[in-house]
């Protein structure tokens, strides 16, 4: 087989992996505009080594490696510090229309590299406090399934020291955690109870009726607004913000559209202000309900939407 054929084979047989490894980058980030960056840059390595590759570990694994040394490099390149209350402000929200995507294309047989638990914001929220190389550790021992041998291979360093990494990674999570998330349901399709409440939430929104939402709020229901530190903690706390933004100054009329982001359930929002014929997009809310209620809201800049195959006006 000549090199054009053999090199064309090897290109195939990477971009099968492409999706999973960008899930991969995303969770190492906590970014998607990054994890596309980052993805690419992996394929870009890979073709530069493809005559190191010798078959020894499967081309998914040597992939892998390269990717994580990828997000290594572009954080110690632009080290960044998570805020104060689990605040993220480089955090954005991952189509579930990608990870369908990563699932397909995964050759391990479980579905763990696109399980919910693992890539539902409060998540992504907690392991982006944890030191890179912990981050890299916990994700590749506890969401891939690899080895302590594996791992310590991959990060150049001692079993030893890779399973130290691992448990440091493991207390952290723990404490960043909500200490409720044990009690979530895990699976990955929304419940019937969930898509009512979805649409109470939108119905509420474009008749602006802030009691309407008040009403569905947990009382530890919390909202943040990445990149923004904002944090409103609490049911009375939101309740302030709902009956302020649907008050006098509320920007025109509502409209809201249903997606899915993280394995949860999201709304995007548009609103028409006075004068203009279009609604236009202004924000992304991803939401979690727990015990019948709306506990947390995570709302995102609409320049995103695209990526969710959103249109900017309607």
């Amino acid at each position: 087989m000549n090199d054009e054929i053999e090199d064309g084979g090897f290109v195939r047989e990477v971009e099968r992996h492409r999706r999973e490894l960008q899930l991969h980058c995303y969770r190492m980030l906590g970014n998607l505009e990054e994890s596309e960056d980052m993805v690419q840059e992996t394929m870009l390595r890979a073709w530069r080594r493809r005559a190191t590759f010798e078959g020894r570990a499967s081309l998914r694994a040597w992939l892998y490696r390269i990717a994580t040394n990828a997000c290594l490099d572009a954080l110690r390149r632009s080290p960044r510090r998570a805020g104060e209350h689990r605040s993220i402000p480089w955090l954005q929200p991952i189509p579930d229309e990608l990870l369908e995507e990563a699932a397909a294309s995964d050759a391990q047989p479980d579905a763990a590299v696109v399980a919910r638990e693992t890539i539902e914001l409060a998540f992504l929220v907690a392991i982006q406090h944890l030191p890179p190389r912990q981050r890299a550790a916990l994700i590749l021992r506890d969401v891939l399934g690899w080895s302590a041998r594996e791992t310590a291979s991959l990060l150049e360093t001692s079993v030893a020291s890779a399973n130290s990494a691992l448990q440091r990674a493991r207390a952290t999570l723990h404490e960043q955690l909500p200490a409720e998330r044990a009690e979530w349901a895990s699976a990955a399709a929304a419940s019937e109870e969930e898509r009512a409440l979805l649409q109470r939430y939108m119905d509420a929104h474009e008749r602006a009726d802030s009691e309407a939402v008040i009403e569905m709020l947990h009382e530890q229901v919390r909202f943040t607004m990445p990149p923004e530190p904002t944090l409103y903690d609490g049911r009375d706390a939101v309740a302030e913000f709902f009956r302020d933004a649907f008050g006098p100054g509320a920007p025109g009329d509502f409209r809201l559209v249903p997606t899915r982001a993280n394995r949860q359930l999201a709304a995007a929002n548009y609103v028409r202000r006075p004068g203009d014929r279009h609604f236009r997009a202004v924000s992304l809310d991803v939401l979690r309900f727990q015990d019948g209620r709306l506990a947390e809201i995570t709302t995102f800049e609409p320049r995103l939407f695209p990526a969710f195959g959103l249109p900017e006006k309607l």
